[in-house]
């Protein structure tokens, strides 16, 4: 039996392979659309900025001038819409929730010989002994007879 001892250590049986370099990634670079010619006195040039399929923004040249000018994004709109939305409406729930009903009677009081005072409710109205519409359906009260 043959030995083979190597000082260094043992020996892989398979070579590492060498590590990839890591290309930096580079940015998403909007697309430019195509040139659009407005009519007028000072030419105007209009080029739409579109990115991942939707428009972005547009560059407007006019008068030796180039500026850039951004365009709503619609979701973005409609989120903070609907955010605006659902915290007015749990704040309103709140509130309404929130709110302090008075009291049906605002004070009691305890007079002499043991009657009892209510302070701040009105008296009900007189009532008729049977409402109209059960005069008009000639309606009975139904009592329970024992």
């Amino acid at each position: 039996m043959t030995a083979i001892f190597n000082a260094t250590g043992p020996m892989p049986l398979v070579p590492p392979r060498p590590a990839p370099e890591a290309a930096p990634q580079p940015a998403p670079v909007p697309a430019v659309g195509p040139v659009l010619e407005l009519p007028g006195t000072p030419p105007t040039a209009l080029v739409p900025v579109i990115r991942d399929g939707r428009p972005v923004g547009v560059f407007v040249a006019h008068g030796g001038r180039l500026r850039y000018r951004p365009l709503p994004d619609p979701d973005r709109l409609l989120a903070a819409t609907a955010g605006v939305l659902a915290v007015g409406l749990v704040s309103a729930g709140v509130v309404v929730l929130g709110r302090k009903r008075p009291p049906a009677v605002s004070s009691l009081t305890m007079g002499p010989g043991g009657w009892v005072s209510f302070r701040g409710p009105r008296a009900p109205g007189p009532r008729a002994a049977r409402p109209w519409w059960a005069r008009l359906l000639r309606a009975h009260r139904l009592v329970v007879e024992r």
